[in-house]
């Protein structure tokens, strides 16, 4: 393995999302700026919107429930 050509490890970087919030985790860099982290992304927040274009999404609702009711 070859010597010296690995960055520098941080073990307390500080992580700061475009929300506000700030945490620290280990990286190669001292500070990192994100957009979107864990408490204000929609999955894991539970405020998750469906786009939904010409009603794509209710369509598949009412084939699933067709086929659900079929198999029945």
């Amino acid at each position: 393995m070859k010597t010296d050509i690995h960055p520098a490890y941080v073990s307390d970087a500080k992580v700061v999302c475009a929300c506000g919030r700030t945490f620290t985790v280990g990286s190669t860099k001292a500070k990192l700026e994100v957009e979107i982290c864990s408490v204000c992304h929609p999955f894991y927040s539970g405020n998750d919107k469906i786009l939904d274009a010409a009603g794509r999404v209710e369509k598949f609702k009412a084939r699933r429930a067709a086929a659900t009711k079929k198999s029945k």
